[in-house]
């Protein structure tokens, strides 16, 4: 079992049209659930070009001194094969591995269905060693739902237990048939 006696820490990043277009995000509205019925303490930002991807991510890695505190970044893309699309231009899985390069240390990064995460052995184990994440963990099928239910139970596994597996079991016996339909999938 995890010890929770401190709030689970998550950054949320979503790639949008355009950033200055008022609007209601489904993301932001399931986060706003996710500290309110379970406590989990997250961040919410949004971009709408690699500029403001890398000023977000920059602003992340190099300005917020808690950083350390955050366990999970939540990344909401449209994508194909193993990139991201951001303002028409694909940012590759390689390209933010080398970002994160060693940054990541003992984080889960986790992609929301909007981008199937679909990484043979060898690519999901350059993705870890390169960045230090503990996991990276998505969706290799696509569905028209919004992952955000599914994500929120596994952010919520996440602050009840400490190993990866675990999670994933527990998440497994209880949503098997979502999990499947949507091809969840763990890399660690």
């Amino acid at each position: 079992m995890y010890d929770n006696s401190e709030n689970l820490k998550l950054f949320c990043l979503e790639g949008v049209k355009d950033i200055s277009a008022p609007g209601s995000s489904v993301i932001f509205r399931s986060l706003e659930n996710l500290a309110l019925h379970q406590r989990i303490t997250n961040i919410y930002k949004t971009c709408d070009s690699i500029e403001s991807l890398e000023e977000s991510l920059s602003a992340l890695l190099y300005a917020d001194r808690n950083f350390k505190d955050y366990e999970i970044l939540y990344l909401v893309f449209e994508g194909e094969g193993n990139a991201i699309v951001l303002d028409d231009y694909y940012y590759s899985l390689g390209e933010i591995a080398e970002f994160f390069e060693g940054k990541l240390s003992g984080k889960i990064l986790h992609f929301a269905n909007t981008k199937l995460l679909d990484l043979d052995e060898e690519e999901a184990q350059y993705f870890l060693d390169v960045t230090g994440a503990r996991a990276v963990s998505g969706y290799n099928k696509k569905v028209p739902v919004l992952s955000s239910i599914i994500d929120n139970e596994f952010f919520g596994l996440c602050q009840q237990y400490d190993d990866v597996v675990e999670i994933v079991e527990e998440l497994y016996a209880r949503h098997y048939a979502l999990c499947s339909t949507m091809g969840f999938t763990l890399y660690y």
